[in-house]
């Protein structure tokens, strides 16, 4: 089947945080939303038609988690990044970034501390922060000309005091698209591992990899890496389906999982609602066909904009993501402070994109552009850029 991308479709109205909260976020309903990480494209029959099918019972009452929900996980997993992992690892979590809520609260003692490495998602800061922990940060370092960052291992040295006991990893990195080589996942393992810090790897784009880039997911480049480590993952970002909340996690080191397994039972966070294990089941049981479409689509719309920019933008430089759908913008050729650069976007483009510096002070001069749209809705926003900076 080939799938239509270039499709328009009005989400307006809709209840979706992307349009409808414009106001709310931007001061204007006007502007053309290229901000939250969802994506424009119509979720994919196979899943609609597979909620369609359960709503067609009369009863929507208690329910058990079907039995293939985590063998579909499992073998996707397998299959797609080489990763085996057992049925009893994974548990159900109502979404990544609660996920770490939740894990800061589990592991952290007040007093002791979380690492990000920024310019990373904004939540990995605001969610420890929010619950009374402090936040340790190891910038990221720009590899200059080659539009990318790698880790400060000699900085992670020196920042990590005895009461760091959790690093959050962005694996692909959002907001620029990194996907982690092996040898670099590996030292971060032998580092936490030495020091009894556990790694939240948040691998929600993982299944969205570009130009043949392999994701790796930080719990198989070694044992080390198995036992310091909490996964968090979901077909959400993939399969545009964040509104069903459908997320789960995978614990190989047995006293972690138990630890965490023990405060989700607790709390009934484990059992996954009604629609859940049906889109999830859905996206990985018949959705590989489509997932390479969007990948080529996408990898169309990033070219576009590329080619854009080098003819009629200049001054903006878009680093091409090796995962995601998210274009980290560098505008810093523009010479425009951040305010100056917000305004441009906003007010005199018409456009809603993220802030670079809502990823941290290292994003001072980066916008973050969401690619998942109809091509026709990216040429018109990069039209309205040109008219604006002319």
């Amino acid at each position: 089947m080939k799938y239509n991308f270039d499709e328009i479709i009005n989400r307006r109205g809709t209840g979706a945080l992307k349009y409808d909260a414009l106001e709310e976020h931007f001061g204007s309903p006007d502007l053309l939303p290229l901000w939250v990480a969802d994506m424009d494209f119509a979720t994919p029959p196979f899943i609609i038609e597979a909620l369609a099918e359960r709503l067609r019972h009369p009863i929507l009452g208690y329910t058990v988690e079907p039995a293939d929900y985590r063998p579909a996980i499992v073998d996707w997993i397998k299959d797609h990044h080489g990763w085996e992992i057992r049925p009893e690892w994974l548990s159900f979590i109502p979404g990544v970034v609660k996920g770490i809520g939740f894990a800061v609260n589990i592991f952290l003692k007040p007093g002791e501390k979380v690492i990000i490495q920024p310019p990373v998602y904004h939540p990995f800061r605001l969610v420890p922060l929010a619950n009374g922990r402090e936040v340790v940060f190891n910038p990221l370092i720009e590899v200059k000309g080659e539009h990318r960052y790698e880790m400060d291992f000699e900085n992670l040295e020196k920042v990590a005091d005895k009461d760091c006991k959790i690093l959050i990893l962005a694996n692909p990195h959002n907001p620029a698209g990194i996907v982690w080589d092996r040898e670099t996942l590996r030292r971060l393992a032998e580092f936490c591992s030495k020091r009894g810090i556990i790694v939240i790897s948040d691998e929600i784009h993982c299944d969205l990899a570009l130009w043949g880039k392999k994701h790796i997911p930080f719990a198989s480049v070694s044992d080390e890496a198995a036992q310091c480590s909490i996964t968090f993952g979901a077909p959400t970002k993939t399969f545009n389906v964040a509104g069903v909340v459908s997320s789960y996690t995978i614990i190989p080191n047995k006293e972690i999982r138990e630890k965490f397994f023990s405060k989700l039972e607790a709390n009934e966070l484990e059992s996954p609602h009604l629609f859940a294990p049906i889109a999830t089941i859905a996206a990985f049981r018949k959705g590989e066909e489509w997932r390479r479409q969007l990948l080529e689509y996408i990898q169309g719309n990033v070219e576009f904009i590329e080619d854009y920019c080098a003819k009629n933008l200049p001054g903006i430089e878009p680093w091409r993501p090796q995962a995601s759908y998210l274009v980290w913008l560098d505008c810093r050729k523009l010479g425009l402070t951040q305010e100056q650069l917000k305004d441009l976007f906003q007010n005199k483009a018409g456009l809603a994109l993220n802030d670079g510096t809502m990823f941290g002070k290292e994003g001072e001069g980066f916008m973050r552009f969401n690619t998942a749209a109809p091509r026709a809705t990216i040429a018109a926003a990069l039209e309205r850029l040109r008219s604006a900076l002319q």
